[in-house]
């Protein structure tokens, strides 16, 4: 999987799920969540992901503040270190959030193939 969620040569549609103007969920806080629970601190996260240590907490700061409940816990480092953990809830999100981008993906899938023709061969650099 890239940087942008997109399997290698494979075009699919991304969802963003809003709360007001807030981007509550959208696929690269959901990557965000996968690798906080794989690797247990948003630090090893960021670092894994390639961004900073800051954005990567703001993006948690955010979802937790769009959902009823926290997406992340976190504990204060210390002697023992910190660390973060996806709750059950988090879970329960991403869940139900790489559902619907899997439906999405095969609703619009021979859209999104047409599309294809009309795109660059080769992702334009950032």
């Amino acid at each position: 999987m890239t940087a942008d969620g997109a399997t290698a040569g494979r075009r699919r549609p991304a969802i963003r799920v809003l709360l007001g103007s807030a981007i509550a969920m959208g696929p690269g806080k959901a990557d965000l969540l996968q690798v906080i629970e794989r690797a247990g601190s948003i630090s090893a996260a960021a670092r894994e992901m390639g961004m900073s240590y800051r954005r990567a907490w703001l993006l948690v700061d955010a979802m937790n503040r769009c959902f009823r409940d926290p997406l992340v816990d976190t504990a204060t480092g210390g002697p023992g270190g910190g660390g973060a953990r996806v709750t059950e809830f988090g879970r329960e999100v991403l869940r139900r959030y790489r559902q619907m981008e899997e439906k999405a993906t095969v609703c619009v899938a021979a859209e999104i193939a047409e599309f294809g023709t009309l795109m660059a061969e080769h992702r334009p650099p950032r």
